[in-house]
């Protein structure tokens, strides 16, 4: 049983998913300050509407001022591209993990708490840890990001039970959001019969099962997150809810270190072609 939960915990992933994933999740975090989360650049001088969410009571932190958010947003930037060249990659790491947390933690100290963040902010704080470690530090990161995934999903439903109570997918949450922020092809679905209401219980279900993409592999982890792209990209059509920062982290679920890098072909097809004609074989041209 031990074993079954380290293996679990602890599965050998390349290091150079790692290094993808890290190149995805750095160099996101400059879009995401200055369009997702950069209505802190509008709150420097609204000093009398901050509400630190907890984290931010405990520690005490100030509000968004010119003298923090500008000095803050480059070091996060300056942190995030070193860390995404793989230098440095524990202390430029931590640095763009802990200055972006204060970032995210201003963003969301004006208003609402955007729950599609909690799976970045995890990722940041978990791929430093890995450095130049072996393989099994590499799979406890990428679990870890994948777990805060799926809370996401999972929370989410919990959420609106706990909130609209059992009888949420029977309620009017979808036609309210589409009246409020529908596109034209929000308004086009919710003329069909039936389909907001089934698809808030397909949404209520699925958040729920989430779980299930931890434990399974191959076809049937990939059809699970195929599903969950298809269903933000419907949120998107619809609603123009995007949940970018979400998605991309959906990307440690994925085989990437399975991506071809550019150039690489080309460079061994002319390392092959070199050592074939010492040997005095016939070679092939590069196409």
């Amino acid at each position: 049983m031990v074993g079954a939960l380290t293996r679990w915990w602890f599965p050998p992933i390349p290091l150079r998913r790692i290094g993808i994933l890290r190149v995805i999740v750095y160099l996101f975090l400059p879009l995401d300050m200055l369009l997702f989360t950069g209505s802190v650049w509008g709150h420097t001088q609204a000093t009398s509407v901050y509400q630190p969410v907890l984290l931010a009571r405990l520690l005490h932190l100030p509000g968004a001022t010119e003298a923090l958010v500008y000095p803050l947003f480059a070091i996060v930037v300056v942190a995030a591209l070193i860390a995404a060249t793989g230098r440095l990659p524990r202390a430029a790491g931590y640095v763009a993990a802990l200055g972006y947390l204060q970032w995210a933690m201003l963003a969301m100290s004006y208003g609402k708490v955007d729950h599609d963040h909690l799976a970045l902010i995890v990722a940041l704080f978990v791929l430093p840890t890995v450095g130049r470690a072996g393989e099994e530090a590499a799979g406890w990161a990428v679990r870890c990001v994948q777990i805060a995934v799926v809370a996401t999903y999972f929370l989410s439903a919990y959420a609106k039970i706990r909130h609209g109570g059992w009888e949420w997918p029977n309620g009017a949450t979808f036609q309210w959001a589409i009246a409020r922020r529908g596109t034209f092809f929000g308004h086009f679905v919710a003329d069909i019969p039936g389909a907001l209401l089934i698809g808030q219980w397909l949404v209520l279900l699925a958040e729920t099962v989430s779980p299930v993409v931890l434990f399974v592999r191959g076809r049937a982890l990939y059809t699970g997150v195929a599903f969950f792209l298809g269903f933000h990209l419907m949120t998107w059509a619809v609603i123009t809810i995007h949940f970018l920062p979400h998605v991309i982290c959906l990307a440690a679920f994925l085989p990437l270190e399975r991506l071809p890098i550019p150039g690489k072909r080309a460079r061994r097809g002319a390392a092959g072609q070199a050592a074939s004609i010492v040997r005095g074989e016939p070679v092939e041209p590069v196409p």
